[in-house]
């Protein structure tokens, strides 16, 4: 965790603090689970409950001694709760605590992530909505294609984010399991009726076979989601980048007052929030191979992921929660230039109606590959020689045969290319 790209809601959660509190509830559960059944005293699990204090010094302090973290847990809580403290963990192993807690992390975490997905979308339906009939020029490959509206980058951005927000849903829904089923989870020392009353206890799904873990496949999925959701955050970003860029300055990130944008040169204004976004996307992208590489333990466990999770745990939730509210305040702030949209538009003098032109042609006559030949050929003079298309074609007699003055000026229209734009937004927006 880096304290710079960090929101408390987020650290608090994968605080030691946190993790140690989840842990005794854990263990409550399960001792609860246990008086009913009658295999410790009663009072056990109110008597920790009242007594026990979370003190992760002193914990650290056990641990140094005994190597061993749940171990040293469950001595520090004895110290302050007292003899029935004794009665802890019975028949239970250390990974039914620790998965069943890291489990409960993440779906804390993730349901954080939700909200910041839900005000992301809002701010995408608000300023789409906004900019839905504002021309602007489609790009592929870097290169000018045909009209477009902002408002459908937008669009598109945001039905998106109703996947990710989906494909996150899903994921807490697998990774909220837990598993109280003892060394290698035959349940040999501890009745299946513990874990049943935990996972109903802590909000959780009884997990059906576990090992002595709870299959890492979960995780590999969550995980997963999570480097989609920066992927989307990226491809934003670089939206953002490019369209910022003095060439095409179609819109910019929002310059605060007192800001400065290069040390050297003072009339930089750099995207460096979105540069930035690029750069936490790609951490937390980071964080997939490891998780699937966890699947594949030795026989019913190993230590091996364990490593892997105290790093890509806290780290991946914390850094797409910080992105994601930095990506909605870029959403929510962002200038938008119409007029050079519309300038970038017509950069081009007609060129980007050439498909339209070369259809009309077909339709009337033409073959597709004569039609592609002779459009091609006044589009790279108009690119060598800065003409106007539309200019150019009037002089072309086969051309002026085919079609008529007014269906050329329609050719070179936006209209066409925007009227299904209320359809798509309906498809969208539901609305």
């Amino acid at each position: 965790m880096i304290k710079r790209y960090s929101r408390k809601e987020l650290t608090d959660i994968w605080s030691e603090e946190n993790k140690y509190k989840i842990w005794l509830n854990v263990e409550i559960a399960a001792a609860q689970a246990m008086e009913k059944l009658g295999q410790i005293p009663k009072g056990v699990s109110s008597t920790v409950k009242k007594k026990a204090r979370i003190n992760v010094k002193r914990i650290h302090q056990i641990e140094s001694q005994v190597k061993h973290d749940v171990i040293a847990f469950l001595t520090s809580i004895t110290e302050k709760a007292g003899i029935k403290a004794r009665y802890l963990h019975l028949g239970m192993t250390s990974s039914d605590v620790v998965d069943t807690s890291f489990n409960i992390q993440l779906a804390q975490s993730a349901k954080i992530i939700l909200k910041d997905i839900d005000q992301i979308l809002k701010i995408l339906e608000k300023q789409a909505k906004k900019y839905k009939f504002t021309p602007c020029i489609g790009r592929s490959h870097g290169i000018h294609a045909e009209p477009i509206t902002f408002g459908l980058k937008l669009a598109s951005y945001f039905e998106e984010f109703k996947r990710n927000r989906k494909r996150l849903t899903n994921a807490i829904d697998e990774i909220s399991t837990c598993a109280i089923s003892g060394a290698v989870g035959t349940f040999a020392n501890i009745n299946p009726k513990v874990e049943k009353h935990v996972a109903k206890k802590l909000g959780l799904k009884v997990e059906p076979i576990s090992t002595q873990i709870i299959p890492r496949d979960r995780h590999a999925f969550y995980f997963s989601v999570l480097a989609i959701i920066a992927g989307s955050i990226e491809r934003i970003a670089i939206e953002i980048r490019h369209l910022q860029r003095s060439e095409v300055y179609e819109l910019q990130e929002y310059f605060s007052k007192n800001q400065k944008g290069s040390s050297a040169m003072p009339h930089k204004k750099n995207p460096i929030l979105s540069e930035n976004l690029t750069g936490l996307s790609r951490m937390v992208r980071s964080s997939v191979i490891p998780a699937l590489e966890n699947i594949a333990l030795w026989h019913e466990r190993d230590i091996s992921h364990s490593s892997v999770e105290r790093n890509i745990g806290p780290d991946a939730n914390i850094t797409l929660d910080f992105a994601l509210v930095r990506l909605a305040n870029i959403l929510d702030n962002m200038i938008i230039y119409p007029k050079k949209m519309l300038e970038n538009l017509n950069l081009t003098r007609g060129i980007i109606f050439s498909q339209e032109l070369m259809l009309e042609l077909t339709k009337n006559g033409l073959t597709r590959e004569k039609s592609y030949r002779l459009v091609q050929g006044y589009a790279k003079r108009c690119f060598a020689e800065n003409l106007d298309l539309f200019n150019l074609i009037q002089t072309d007699k086969l051309i002026m045969s085919k079609i008529s003055t007014n269906k050329l000026k329609s050719i070179f229209s936006y209209s066409k290319h925007f009227k299904n734009v209320k359809l798509i937004f309906r498809r969208v927006f539901k609305k």
